[in-house]
């Protein structure tokens, strides 16, 4: 099947939400929203971009529920000790944006409990950061690097609310790792953590923004479980359909429990999440030693994350001290890592007058399958990162970023690297 272009894909759901918007005007003018107040800080900070706003479209959309963000993230980074080279540019500097929309079509619509999200993104340069050509890491030591892309439309997810939230079915082409292997401090490329390590966990096969069903039971107000399944072979720049449909139609299974905890402090609770998951993949795998394929693959993770100081009692504020935590296992004959862990913390206002910028330390380690020591010189791989996310503007960040990776690869030709970096990330 070919490739829809992604800028088509894009156009299409742009008409459709100013269609679904056209219908739901009548005869009636909408009340015009409430000026910002310049001294809420929350408020008035929603009009200080450098479009305001996108010169005041945002607030015409919010009449009608549908709400446009748009976000570029600049990435400059280089190795400076070790790894396969020095001297190499390729790939040095790098970049994304991302559109999102989201619609609540129970406002817009009448259809109850349903919501409705698009977002497409883009890249550059062809080359996929700096590991191929510099580093050699197996993780990947900037995991916002997506290749160069004009703009594909990677998620169309629509999200139906049963029981006042106690059921919530997520159904579409939709993103995995934004529902399983969560962390509150360790998720984002974008604003946290540069290595893949330390973004999601390496042992889970999550496909790649595929289409898929999921739904989350919120059994207790403390414990819910989620259950998924997706295409397999995903392709997060193709519709899926040629997947999913197609050929073997292999799909990717996952289910999860999760506590969220909290505990007396002298400020407030204490929040934390503690998540188990199991998952299996159907499709026939090797070690990169051997020439034979195995199906039906399985493993399990487990994730956590929990606060340990707060500096008040305000909900609305996270400055203070959190840690975070994950393992996983998966099988090494049909894999090259069979095992995987991670620690790290976060500390968000640590100086006086920076209450938003957050200071972020992780460790990670893999180990390579033992059936694997041809390709696998190494046992292991491990990564240690720190990053200071500074608030630059309302509008603005930038996180000067410090790697150091031993064993990059496990091949034995890439030596124990430094890599230092810089982010920039603009919200429009």
């Amino acid at each position: 099947m070919r490739r829809v272009d992604g800028m088509t894909q894009l156009l299409f759901y742009l008409l459709l939400c100013n269609s679904v918007a056209a219908l739901a005007d009548d005869s009636t003018p909408s009340p015009t929203p409430p000026a910002a107040d310049p001294t809420d800080p929350d408020e008035s900070a929603a009009g200080e971009t450098p479009t305001g706003g996108f010169w005041g479209l945002n607030d015409r959309l919010a009449e009608y529920a549908v709400e446009v963000a748009l976000g570029a993230t600049n990435i400059y980074q280089s190795n400076v000790r070790g790894g396969l080279d020095t001297h190499g540019r390729t790939g040095r500097f790098s970049g994304s944006y991302d559109l999102e929309i989201a619609a609540d079509l129970e406002k817009l619509l009448g259809l109850g409990r349903l919501g409705l999200f698009v977002h497409a993104e883009g890249g550059w340069p062809d080359a996929e950061g700096i590991d191929g050509s510099m580093v050699g890491s197996f993780f990947g030591v900037n995991a916002d690097a997506g290749g160069n892309r004009t703009l594909d439309v990677v998620e169309v997810v629509f999200e139906w609310q049963v029981l006042d939230g106690a059921l919530i079915l997520l159904a579409g082409k939709m993103d995995f790792a934004g529902v399983f292997d969560t962390s509150e401090y360790a998720n984002d490329e974008t604003s946290q953590f540069l290595n893949g390590a330390l973004i999601n966990n390496p042992t889970i096969p999550l496909p790649d923004y595929c289409l898929g069903v999921i739904l989350t039971a919120n059994l207790t107000e403390a414990w819910s479980v989620s259950a998924g399944v997706g295409d397999a072979e995903a392709d997060g720049r193709t519709t899926g359909f040629s997947t999913a449909f197609h050929g073997p139609d292999y799909s990717f299974y996952v289910v999860e429990t999760g506590i969220r905890t909290g505990c007396n402090s002298a400020c407030s609770a204490l929040a934390g999440s503690y998540r188990l998951g199991l998952w299996y993949d159907p499709q026939p795998k090797a070690h990169s030693d051997s020439e034979t394929a195995s199906r039906d693959d399985v493993g399990f993770y487990v994730s956590l994350d929990q606060t340990l100081v707060k500096e008040n009692d305000d909900p609305e504020d996270s400055q203070g001290l959190g840690t975070f935590a994950r393992y996983g296992w998966a099988n090494e004959t049909r894999n090259d890592l069979s095992s995987f862990w991670s620690i790290g913390m976060q500390y968000q206002g640590l100086l006086d007058n920076r209450d938003d910028d957050v200071l972020g330390l992780g460790f990670a380690l893999c180990t390579f399958s033992d059936e694997a020591s041809v390709t696998f010189c190494d046992d292991h791989e491990s990564v240690t990162e720190l990053y200071y996310n500074m608030e630059v503007a309302s509008w603005m960040t930038l996180s000067p970023s410090v790697q150091y990776v031993t064993s990059p690869g496990g091949g034995g030709t890439a030596t124990s690297a430094l890599i230092v970096g810089a982010r920039a990330q603009i919200l429009f």
